[in-house]
């Protein structure tokens, strides 16, 4: 675990800003989140299992005067991801999101083709990772009236056979994940949206069994276009809820 920040540590604790905890936030969307939040004024912890990038996101966002904090964490590791709660609340004094932007698939994605091992980790990351981040920082965003943006895919809110079985099964149940937080979240104030993003060009798409070329990508949707959208997620007044969005590219790839 490290700490970059534009003010000394102390100062931070005492600030009254709004913090924002995105995991998978060393690269892509995650990346973009972190960024797009810092600017806002969030302050930002980024997680993810990459120390490298993590600490360039960090530095990146200390050197534009914001505060961060990089976690190396493993987020299908329970006491680890409780142990990352505790250190941004301890960083930080308060936690008022949350932003899973961790996710997995496999080149191997068809019942003739797929590892059932490999299966396993991809819902163990895109499904039971967010459960246990959003279970061990509740009890904080109850507290602030917090935010929840999980970002799914545009194969949880249609059919899409080429994001594979794990995939596809994994995301979709986290519509079910998010209506569940706000059916039973509300009275908190707490607030959850189902973040719905098609085709997006990041190195994610070298995973996939037939890799995107370039012409292909230069039509997708990018890390900012997704960024911008979950800040307005965030930046919602704490009355409004976001339940779900669908975000495409106008020409598919």
């Amino acid at each position: 675990m490290s700490v970059a920040s534009g003010e000394p540590e102390a100062a931070v604790r005492e600030r009254d800003g709004r913090v924002v905890w995105v995991t998978g936030g060393g690269s892509g969307v995650g990346r973009a989140v972190a960024l797009s939040a810092a600017a806002a004024g969030w302050s930002v912890a980024v997680s993810g299992r990459r120390p490298g990038p993590l600490e360039e996101v960090a530095a990146e966002v200390a050197g534009a005067g914001g505060d961060a904090l990089a976690l190396t964490l493993d987020v299908q590791d329970v006491d680890a991801v409780a142990a990352a709660r505790r250190a941004v609340v301890e960083r930080f004094g308060r936690l008022d999101a949350l932003v899973l932007a961790a996710g997995l698939n496999t080149p191997r994605r068809r019942w003739d083709d797929q590892d059932v091992r490999e299966v396993h980790d991809v819902i163990a990351t895109n499904l039971s990772a967010p459960v246990t981040v959003v279970d061990a920082a509740l009890p904080d965003l109850r507290r602030t009236g917090g935010v929840v943006v999980v970002v799914s895919s545009i194969a949880a809110w249609r059919p899409s056979p080429g994001a594979g079985v794990a995939y596809s099964a994994s995301k979709t149940a986290l519509g079910a994940l998010v209506r569940t937080l706000n059916e039973q979240e509300a009275p908190h104030g707490v607030r959850a949206c189902h973040l719905c993003p098609g085709d997006i060009a990041t190195d994610f798409l070298d995973q996939r069994p037939q890799v995107p070329d370039a012409a292909a990508r230069a039509v997708m949707l990018t890390p900012a276009d997704v960024a911008g959208t979950v800040q307005f997620v965030l930046d919602a007044p704490a009355h409004v809820r976001v339940d779900e969005l669908v975000v495409s590219p106008v020409v598919r790839g």
